[in-house]
């Protein structure tokens, strides 16, 4: 399969023919059998290379993400455990899928149309999947919200918000009219970026494998880690092996063990993995989520 990549005023991207305009500057790569085309971006290309939405691409997602729930799975999982009690605002949500190499694999929303959530929260979600992928292995599940305290000033990951940083070309092209589609412009591309409040957990099979990870964003990030708990769940992708939270049923819960300490804003976790309170609903809720599977 060969992609040629074009960088000309009008924008930049990858196309499936060679263009013969004097105005456009083309490269060609040749994408490898074993490799999909978000690997393979030029050296020193300042342009987001977007892979060609035809049959053999999209044949490459659909195999990068196999085993990891469609689009529309993602949006009926999402929208069930959004509609429970979850100790938030009651607000309509996002949803990220990443694979175990950080590809987005589906975008989802719950409301009406994409506006009737935070614009902002598409992003967060995709990061926080991210994270919780990038941080997990096939042994560990680390939350999201199982970072907060240990970020901080004197925290064991101390700047680990800092690393990865998000990848701005992926997470903002594209037409708007397609976020949360089936064929959001993030599908099929490497998004990147740190979040340590709730809303991200790692994906495992039943066969107890790491596959990849969800992230959830729109309400207060107490309630988005219930309601991506959720979602994990009614997925069936929630065969966690282990954690911090100490609660063997519950192995990557968050963990509310900050107490206050003067002269510091956020307090001390007692565990070192911490995060805030949001609201005493949300806390009780989450100790009653469901438990994971063996």
């Amino acid at each position: 399969m060969s992609l040629v990549y074009r960088r000309a005023s009008g924008g930049a991207g990858w196309i499936g023919s060679s263009l013969k305009t004097a105005a456009i500057a083309c490269v060609s790569i040749t994408a490898w059998a074993s490799e999909p085309p978000y690997n393979h971006i030029p050296p020193g290309a300042d342009q987001i290379a977007t892979a060609v939405p035809d049959a053999a691409s999209d044949g490459l997602v659909a195999s990068a993400c196999a085993g990891l729930p469609t689009q529309a799975a993602l949006k009926s999982a999402l929208t069930a455990a959004r509609h429970q009690s979850n100790g938030g605002f009651n607000l309509d949500m996002w949803a990220t899928v990443v694979n175990r190499d950080g590809v987005v694999c589906a975008v989802a929303f719950t409301g009406a149309d994409r506006g009737s959530q935070w614009p902002g929260s598409r992003v967060i979600s995709a990061q926080k999947a991210n994270t919780a992928n990038a941080f997990s292995l096939p042994h560990l599940s680390l939350a999201t919200a199982n970072l907060f305290s240990a970020v901080q000033g004197g925290g064991s990951l101390f700047g680990l918000q800092h690393s990865n940083p998000v990848d701005t070309g992926v997470a903002y092209q594209g037409p708007a009219a397609d976020f949360g589609e089936p064929n959001d412009p993030m599908v099929g591309h490497r998004i990147g970026g740190v979040n340590v409040f709730g809303g991200g957990l790692a994906l495992y099979s039943a066969a107890h494998v790491l596959i990849g990870a969800v992230g959830v964003s729109g309400d207060s990030s107490c309630a988005d880690h219930n309601i991506a708990w959720r979602t994990r769940n009614t997925l069936n992708l929630d065969h966690v092996p282990a954690g911090v939270s100490g609660d063997a049923s519950r192995p990557d819960n968050i963990i509310y063990d900050i107490t206050p300490q003067a002269g510091q804003q956020e307090g001390v976790s007692a565990g070192g993995f911490g995060h805030p309170v949001c609201s005493a609903s949300a806390t009780t809720i989450a100790e009653s989520l469901p438990p994971t599977r063996p």
